[in-house]
């Protein structure tokens, strides 16, 4: 049985090639996106089964999410199918200093976003799991979809599992009074808060000295038990800093800043996550920390939202994260 189950959209990834602009593209890479397929491949891919709920088209571009799924060993029995949805889509222009890279969603009324709360059995989804992922974009892209992620997060906590939730949010799918209407509810039922350096203030307002004083509001308002953040420093587009820290117990867990030469940043926050809830699960919010920094940052060196490293590569760096050998290995 699953130990970690995520509930959430994949997507159809599509690319153009060699920095080209989407308007002057003529052949776009495919792939499969989306953030809590690639939490639930990233944790799998560490060492722990895992299942993924969410609602595809029975159609080639469906069957390619859920291959996917199942190339990383992650669980699909509870997948819900359609004849009458789409598979929504987005696209990625990867972009240069001094132009940014962006993202173009085509996912208005997309399989999952027509779910509905009978389609799922969640008392049989969380049957022997220990913990339960989503994020802030799931309910971003209908009333139907919030309100089924509503119901998963109370039957989880029902259910006596760990509940992490990444705020993720998406200005393109919702205004930030909607997005902290829809999830102020939702904290009541979260043990883990993931987020980053803007999204608490977007979304929640909360505002303060610095991060660390962010975290702890965050943790007293809403009675978190983790409040986990990302830090991105991005001085070019393709050569970012990255680090991450939590506020747990009381206390502040910190690790190292990983200077980054980017190959694709995408996936980056949800692999950061993957990490997180391996290590804590493993080994407590300290290794949460440091092995979700580590394999994040190995994460993003790599094409893909998925992540192709190994846990004794990220184990290995760990080791000497600040002096790991850039030698050719042979």
């Amino acid at each position: 049985m699953p130990d970690v189950i995520t509930f959430g959209e994949a997507m159809l990834r599509l690319a153009p090639p060699d920095f080209e602009r989407l308007e002057q593209a003529s052949n776009l890479k495919v792939s499969i996106g989306g953030s809590e397929l690639t939490v639930a491949a990233g944790v799998a891919r560490l060492g722990l089964p895992t299942g993924w709920v969410s609602r595809l088209p029975d159609n080639a571009l469906g069957r390619m999410a859920q291959n996917k799924a199942r190339e990383f060993g992650v669980d699909t029995r509870h997948v819900v199918w359609t004849k009458a949805d789409r598979m929504g889509i987005y696209f990625v222009e990867y972009g240069a200093s001094p132009r940014a890279s962006g993202v173009l969603y085509d996912r208005s009324h997309s399989a999952i976003s027509h779910i509905r709360p009978d389609e799922v059995d969640w008392g049989q989804v969380f049957e022997g799991a220990r913990w339960f992922h989503t994020s802030g974009i799931t309910p971003a892209l209908s009333e139907d979809s919030a309100a089924v992620t509503h119901l998963a997060l109370r039957a989880a906590k029902d259910a006596g599992l760990m509940v992490s939730y990444d705020l993720n949010y998406r200005a393109k799918l919702w205004s930030t009074d909607k997005a902290r209407a829809i999830q102020e509810p939702f904290m009541e039922f979260v043990d883990v808060l993931i987020t980053t350096e803007e999204d608490t203030q977007r979304v929640f307002g909360i505002e303060g000295a610095d991060y660390k004083e962010v975290a702890k509001e965050l943790a007293g308002r809403f009675g978190l038990k983790v409040v986990t953040v990302t830090l991105r420093g991005t001085p070019s587009v393709w050569r970012n800093a990255w680090s991450a820290f939590a506020y747990a117990e009381g206390r502040y867990v910190e690790d190292v800043t990983y200077e980054i030469e980017i190959v694709d940043r995408l996936g980056g926050g949800d692999n950061y996550s993957a990490g997180f809830i391996y290590g804590y699960i493993t080994e407590g919010v300290d290794k949460g920390v440091r092995l979700g920094n580590a394999f994040s940052a190995l994460k993003q060196t790599s094409w893909s939202d998925f992540n192709w490293t190994t846990l004794e590569e990220a184990e290995k760096l760990l080791q000497a994260p600040m002096t790991a050998s850039l030698r050719i290995t042979r």
